[in-house]
């Protein structure tokens, strides 16, 4: 009978294109992947892996042994959301995904309340955005997601997923308390015109949210400053540098230094929990999107 765990670790390989991003997504060193794979390679006396370049491919054999692994990796999966099902208590291993403000703002409650609700729930949480998330679900490497998108920048859900609407956050343009705008009651598109923006890197939803609602606006935003970590932008704006845009969850107490202006259309983003459909009896599932709903009402009315 065939390991699972090399089966895994070849359907991995297939699934990323590599040995090392294989092992990323395990949480394994890339030895131990090669390792299992070598295994299963006299386990079939099959030839798997082939030296291509200095990386290595994956032999026409292989690739059909992949296939078949994420079938049989599929099942074990429904097997263990069946009997999970039947004991009625969410139990064993969860593992979630995150971007940073909902791992800041929305997780740590909710990993209280399933710590006290269901102590025999081992949840595992990783802050990753929410593209890369959505592709872990589809590939089994999280069991839930929380993810988000603005009105103008959709973001589509792999059709193996299941998604919930647990919110919509709100984001307001940040200005240096010296600027000429700060004390204004809301700004629109037109107000903002050729300052330049401290916003998130390129790829990122927010990135493409200013430059969609500009871009609509008949306007380039001059993107100055790409900076990923809100703190940094916080700090920037501190010193009289640039102007943002930062949403409410996960924000914090502004500095001194830096005033909060409504932004007209409003900016909103949707935050989704997201999970496999196959998954959706397994009890761990239920109740981590009640704790996750509970945690966002209680935030909504705090």
């Amino acid at each position: 009978m065939l390991d699972l765990g090399r089966l895994r670790a070849l359907h991995a390989v297939a699934v990323h294109g590599s040995v090392g991003a294989a092992a990323d997504a395990l949480g394994y060193t890339p030895s131990a992947v090669s390792q299992q794979i070598a295994k299963l390679e006299r386990e079939t006396r099959t030839t798997l892996l082939e030296r291509r370049g200095r990386g290595v491919a994956l032999t026409d054999a292989a690739h059909q042994l992949a296939d078949t692994a994420g079938r049989v990796l599929s099942l074990v999966e429904q097997a263990e959301v069946t009997l999970e099902e039947q004991r009625g208590a969410a139990v064993g291993e969860l593992r979630i995904g995150a971007f940073a403000t909902a791992a800041r703002g929305l997780l740590p409650e909710a990993l209280v309340r399933l710590a006290a609700d269901h102590p025999g729930l081992d949840v595992r949480l990783v802050e990753i955005d929410p593209p890369d998330a959505l592709e872990a679900v589809a590939r089994g490497e999280l069991d839930l997601a929380v993810t988000h998108d603005w009105v103008n920048t959709p973001l589509a859900v792999p059709d193996s997923a299941s998604r919930v609407q647990l919110g919509e956050d709100v984001a307001d343009v940040l200005l240096p308390a010296g600027h000429p705008l700060a004390d204004r009651s809301a700004v629109t598109p037109g107000d903002l015109a050729g300052e330049r923006w401290i916003c998130q890197p390129e790829g990122t939803i927010c990135h493409s949210w200013l430059v969609n609602t500009f871009r609509g606006a008949g306007m380039e935003p001059d993107l100055a400053y790409r900076i990923a970590e809100y703190e940094t932008q916080l700090a920037l704006l501190s010193r009289g540098i640039g102007v943002a845009l930062l949403p409410r969850l996960g924000r914090g107490a502004l500095p001194d230094a830096v005033r909060a202006v409504p932004f007209t259309p409003t900016p909103t983003r949707r935050i989704f929990a997201v999970w496999r459909t196959q998954a959706t009896r397994r009890p761990a599932i239920t109740a981590t999107i009640g704790a996750l709903r509970g945690c966002w009402e209680q935030r909504r009315t705090a």
